[in-house]
């Protein structure tokens, strides 16, 4: 069974016991997090697709760790010009496992 959901903006395809990484969400570590906006529930004989949300659907999961990912350089160059910039980011997630899909 696996379900498509929608949080921070994009969106994920989740499944039972898998572990993802969301953009930064505003929850504690250990605590339980429901995602509402259920775009697609599917299991192996049916598939529920939203217009444009399944009713009634549910994604249930535990908040595991927040961190950040690897370091991308971001370097801006003009030839000829003398003009360099370097700078560095570490975008923010949040590590969730997926407990329960309900449909």
């Amino acid at each position: 069974m696996y379900a498509i959901i929608e949080t921070c903006g994009k969106q994920y395809k989740v499944s039972e016991g898998s572990i993802v990484l969301f953009e930064k969400l505003d929850v504690k570590e250990g605590e339980k997090i429901t995602f509402d906006k259920v775009l697609l529930v599917s299991d192996d004989k049916d598939v529920k697709v939203g217009s444009p949300i399944v009713e009634n659907a549910k994604v249930e999961g535990t908040v595991m760790a927040h961190g950040k990912h690897k370091k991308i350089i971001v370097f801006k160059y003009k030839a000829k010009k003398n003009y360099r910039r370097k700078q560095g980011h570490r975008q923010p997630f949040t590590k969730v496992k997926i407990e329960k899909i309900t449909m």
